[in-house]
């Protein structure tokens, strides 16, 4: 395996240095939770708050109070997914925070990660801070926080399908997860416990987009083996059927969908993508125009390239061509370029083709895209999503309401045999199409005491317990596991 480096973006992307857990231990040394030498690092005698944010508000919470036992005037009623730790989302001003209470050596590791994986872009929660020397009124210790923001229009997979959802949500969500994680597996991040429980999920045109929110077990390494990624890969699949199972027994999974058959879904797209982004072609001389065509094909699946790797063999009869460094976002980061819209990849690609039909309506085709986009903006882009609801805007990103509103435009145009104003379809839209996405109150409270019924002890999950047992991992069936020390 050829000798590879972390990504240099890394070196400066932390900012917890913890004397008693290295930052990069790794599953081939500390476990996600042990300090050195089976010791945990030393608690704080005061409370200690590292934060990467500077909300002073932070400092007014009762932070001497176990988090199950904060007052409903700080929550926020949100949906949460199942965890093993007790988790809330606070209120900070005007910030909206997820609490997670778990052991101090697991929080500070997990910030580290976050950080790094915020650093290098890659689809997961923002880290705010990590809080440590807690204790109550009695001085008795209590455990460590980690607080991350809050995702805003993201849900966790059971309140997706507490919604009235079409029949192919759960392919469309694990085509989502597949994409995740062959993007972290890309940059080198083993998970270590891949399930849906630990993604959020957010709305993307007609698909789904997922983002990390637990990476407690997680590591980044210069690069993977095989045997990291079919772990993985594994592991998710025996994780998803599990949970679509429990969704079957509580009727919150349509009856034709086969668990079993969503699972193997994951493994078949995961190496489908793999394979696009990851395989060498060879060709003559003469078909140098694959080139384009292989970098074509990477575009069309939400992928840049930003370098190829190209050799001949001996006699030069043959080019073999490899990526080497591909990135997602192609259409995202060109409707931000041309609009300052930072959305999701689908959710890009529905507005540039709105922007394109804007510019042939208006005859405009030999004007440069920069000035017709500017136009697009004010006249069509902006006048729609100010038509949200005030009670809806944190329900709906307002690129997703665009898109859907032009969905329902083309369906009330096919219905009356005629095209149909923008306005008249958003209101058709906000009356008869936006109230699916408010959650009853009680569906919320039966979702919320779902993910209170998962959490476990901490302390006794994590005592004394190494990595590669805790996540099931062992590097000596690695025939490559040597590069994990590299």
């Amino acid at each position: 395996m050829e000798n590879v480096e972390l990504d240099p973006r890394l070196v400066q992307a932390t900012s917890v240095k913890s004397a008693d857990l290295p930052i990069n231990a790794g599953l081939s040394g500390i476990g996600a939770g042990a300090a050195v030498g089976g010791h945990r690092p030393a608690q704080p005698k005061a409370l200690k708050i590292t934060a990467a944010s500077s909300n002073p508000k932070m400092f007014t919470l009762p932070w001497h109070k176990p988090l199950a036992q904060w007052p409903d005037e700080l929550l926020a009623n949100l949906p949460r997914g199942i965890s093993r730790h007790v988790v809330r989302f606070v209120r900070v001003g005007h910030d909206v925070y997820a609490l997670k209470e778990i052991t101090q050596s697991v929080a500070e590791r997990e910030y580290e990660l976050l950080r790094q994986l915020e650093k290098i872009d890659v689809p997961s929660v923002k880290p705010i801070a990590v809080v440590t020397g807690r204790h109550d009124r009695d001085g008795n210790p209590l455990e460590a926080i980690l607080v991350t923001q809050h995702l805003k229009f993201s849900l966790p997979y059971r309140a997706l399908f507490a919604r009235n959802l079409r029949d192919d949500t759960a392919d469309r969500l694990i085509d989502a997860l597949a994409v995740l994680l062959v993007r972290l597996h890309l940059i080198g991040f083993y998970w270590g416990d891949v399930s849906l429980s630990n993604v959020l999920f957010l709305r993307d045109a007609d698909s789904f987009a997922a983002v990390l929110v637990d990476a407690e077990t997680g590591e980044l390494y210069p690069q993977l083996t095989e045997g990291q990624r079919e772990y993985d890969i594994d592991l998710a699949r025996v994780n998803i059927i599990g949970e679509l199972m429990d969704l079957s027994s509580g009727r919150l999974l349509p009856s034709d969908v086969d668990e079993v058959e969503v699972g193997n879904r994951l493994v078949e797209r995961y190496h489908s993508l793999w394979s696009a982004l990851t395989d060498v072609e060879s060709f003559s001389p003469d078909e140098m125009w694959k080139i384009e065509k292989r970098v074509n094909k990477l575009n069309e699946l939400g992928f840049d390239v930003d370098e190829l790797e190209m050799d001949t063999d001996e006699d030069g009869n043959r080019v073999r061509v490899r990526p080497r460094v591909v990135d997602a976002g192609y259409a995202s980061r060109k409707l931000l370029r041309l609009t300052g819209l930072d959305v999701q990849e689908n959710q890009a690609r529905r507005l540039l083709n709105d922007l394109d039909a804007y510019r042939a309506s208006t005859w405009r085709q030999g004007e440069d895209l920069e000035i017709v986009a500017t136009d697009w903006m004010r006249e069509s882009f902006e006048p729609t999503v100010r038509m949200i609801p005030k009670e809806y805007r944190s329900q709906i990103e307002p690129a997703q309401f665009f898109h859907e509103v032009l969905t329902h435009r083309w369906y009330l145009a096919e219905k009356v045999g005629h095209d149909v104003p923008m306005v008249e379809a958003v209101r058709s839209y906000i009356d008869n199409v936006l109230p699916e996405y408010k959650l009853d109150a009680k569906v919320m409270d039966a979702i919320n005491a779902d993910a209170d019924a998962g959490v476990v002890d901490d302390v006794s999950s994590y005592d004394d317990v190494p990595a590669e047992e805790d996540a099931g991992y062992n590097p000596d069936d690695d025939p490559d596991a040597a590069v994990w020390a590299s």
